[in-house]
């Protein structure tokens, strides 16, 4: 696991070798050029927020940016707050495969870990 570092002197967004490239796959497959991974929190789920990723062609100017690999990664600032020192992971395994965002920000989590206060 080697994460980046978001290009904001506030925290760090890190993304794992594993995230980054199931996302270059997952943007490849879309045959769309210009497409960014955003990070978002929103208001919702059983603790309060949930996390929201989606591949977005439309970047504000105020948006956290960073690339690694060919994967562009944007996070608005209001979100950012929250996202500040959490992981994007990517897991493939028996149990299961998927995203998985360890965020020290979070007090609590849900069972589903889908949302967290």
């Amino acid at each position: 696991m080697s994460p980046f570092t978001v290009t904001d002197a506030r925290a760090q967004f890190a993304l794992t070798e594993s995230a980054a490239a199931k996302v270059a796959s997952l943007l490849e497959a879309e045959e769309t050029p210009g497409l960014a991974l955003r990070v978002a929190v929103r208001p919702g789920g059983c603790s309060g927020f949930s996390y929201e990723m989606f591949f977005d062609g439309d970047v504000a100017e105020d948006d956290v940016r960073t690339e690694q690999g060919g994967v562009s990664v944007v996070i608005d600032p209001a979100s950012f707050q929250h996202l500040g020192g959490a992981t994007l992971d990517y897991r493939d395994g028996l149990d299961g495969s998927g995203f998985h965002i360890s965020n020290p920000n979070a007090q609590r989590t849900c069972g589903c870990g889908q949302s967290f206060s």
